[in-house]
């Protein structure tokens, strides 16, 4: 085993298991300077450069203080992708992937369906429906300025064409030139975890996520699907679909809340740890909202 790997390795199980320590450090190798576990196992890190092996350790320093990883490295995988992750936007989760697939599998007839994200952080919502679905025409908007900034340039990067607009959802009006967009779908993973629920929290997502995407009151979890729901009902196509992530402690209100406002056939769906994740219901009839 290489000498470079066994340091970073030991330093790692300052505040690691053995087990995530070792992951870590063939992450740090593979994902900043291309070395593959073979090259690792042959030595082939120990040839690194002075300042590149000085900047292996300053990363490593950077997650002894709790740093999550994608964050020192700068990206993260989503449904195959490579994508940009900064302090400014959500570290995607797998359990986002599960909301993308099925709201492609519900799209898989319609040849080139218009489909709107909001709340998009990093992009990779937008960018995995466009990649799946290369005939449709992907929106994706966020209040963050920064975020836009991160996704677009994961689009660029993918070569993935996304319409990005700056807008805030919970204000009273969105853009024309979005409103008058007859959607097939609109999709979100907005800020769900109330404020209570901090203190059961990894103080690396605490310390480091955003907690504009993150959080909501706790005298109003419903606040983000509230305005989402009662805005789609305007911006969706007769049938078109709705689909939130979820606080697994609220599925039954967020189903409730998009039945009061037009929506049928809503389903609560379980995510590969059994949890309430999705919810997801189609439009039935335009109200005067």
């Amino acid at each position: 085993m290489s000498q470079l790997y066994s340091h970073i390795r030991k330093q790692l199980t300052v505040s690691l298991d053995e087990h995530e320590a070792s992951s870590m450090a063939f992450i740090l190798l593979e994902d900043v300077y291309g070395l593959s576990r073979t090259d690792v196992l042959m030595g082939r890190d120990d040839l690194l450069k002075k300042e590149e092996k000085d900047n292996i350790n300053e990363m490593v320093q950077c997650i002894l203080n709790h740093e999550p990883i994608q964050y020192v490295t700068g990206k993260a995988l989503f449904d195959g992708m490579t994508i940009k992750v900064a302090p400014g936007v959500l570290i995607p989760r797998p359990e986002t992937e599960e909301l993308v697939e099925l709201v492609c599998s519900r799209l898989q007839e319609n040849p080139n369906p218009k489909v709107m994200d909001i709340g998009t952080g990093s992009g990779c919502i937008a960018l995995a429906i466009k990649k799946r679905i290369h005939n449709s025409e992907v929106h994706a908007c966020d209040i963050s300025d920064k975020a836009l900034q991160i996704a677009a340039d994961n689009a660029k990067r993918l070569a993935l064409d996304i319409r990005f607009h700056h807008i805030d959802i919970l204000g009273n009006n969105i853009p024309d030139n979005v409103t008058i967009n007859q959607f097939d779908a609109i999709i979100s993973n907005p800020p769900y975890i109330c404020n209570e629920e901090s203190k059961e929290m990894e103080r690396r997502v605490l310390d480091n996520e955003p907690h504009i995407a993150l959080f909501v009151p706790d005298n109003d979890p419903l606040l983000f699907y509230r305005a989402i729901t009662m805005k789609a009902s305007k911006m969706l196509k007769e049938k078109g679909i709705l689909a939130f992530e979820i606080n697994r402690r609220f599925g039954q209100e967020v189903k409730g809340l998009m039945e009061q406002n037009g929506f049928s056939d809503t389903e609560i769906i379980k995510d590969q740890f059994s949890n309430d994740r999705i919810v997801i219901g189609n439009y039935e009839k335009r109200n005067n909202c």
